[in-house]
């Protein structure tokens, strides 16, 4: 009697495990699309910030090619301030974890 308690214990044990487990996963996988959504807002804030200055102050001249450039600069800044604050977010994650 008290063997089949412990295992019916001990199974609820491991589906409660199991949930856990899944919503760890779910959590993760939500924490990476908000990241991904971040990403795009800024390079949509970006390009809006490089249009709006070159916009400002002239009427009818626009260099197409030179804002193209000017926003695909920005977005290189934005990349490499991305990549460094991922590592600097990983760094952090190894560190609590040792």
């Amino acid at each position: 009697q008290n063997e089949k308690e412990l295992q019916d214990v001990v199974k609820q044990q491991e589906e409660k495990m199991l949930q856990l487990i899944d919503k760890s996963g779910e959590v993760t996988r939500l924490r990476a699309e908000v990241s991904q959504l971040k990403r795009s807002l800024q390079h949509a804030e970006t390009e809006a910030k490089v249009l709006w200055e070159e916009m400002r102050g002239k009427e009818h001249q626009v260099d197409t090619a030179y804002i193209q450039e000017r926003v695909m600069l920005r977005r290189e800044v934005d990349k490499l301030r991305l990549l460094l604050l991922d590592k600097e977010d990983e760094n952090l994650r190894l560190t609590d974890k040792y």
